[in-house]
């Protein structure tokens, strides 16, 4: 049954205990390298890559447009902090966007795959 292949990703207090992380670069080039380098860090278990995206905002006192890529990338909870400050240090924009949302179900087998993959060598 599907049911039991399906694996609560919270722990008991509540926290989720994966995550599903999300920058946008202005280049596919920087997307693919940022995703390439975090899981060879293995600071995420898997990178994917989407784009282009049509983003409106502002900035400087102003509405803008641009052409962007999407980083999207799936990790412990635990591992949050490290790849916020990888992306921070790594990130062309002034103030890139880096929001995590939490996985709260998946299948177990998927789960385990992100926390082993994670894990040093």
């Amino acid at each position: 049954m599907a049911a039991e292949r399906e694996e609560a990703a919270d722990e008991a207090d509540g926290a989720a205990r994966f995550l599903h992380v999300q920058t946008t670069t202005d280049s596919r080039a920087e997307a693919m390298e940022l995703a390439h380098d975090a899981v060879h860090a293995r600071l995420a278990a898997c990178a994917q890559v989407a784009g282009p995206v049509a983003s409106t905002f502002w900035w400087e006192d102003g509405i803008e447009r641009a052409e962007e890529w999407l980083l999207m990338l799936k990790l412990p909870a635990d591992k949050y902090s490290e790849l916020a400050e990888f992306l921070l240090e790594r990130h062309s924009y002034d103030e890139p966007e880096i929001i995590a949302t939490p996985i709260i179900a998946g299948s177990a087998g998927y789960l385990d795959w992100i926390d082993e993959e994670t894990r040093p060598r």
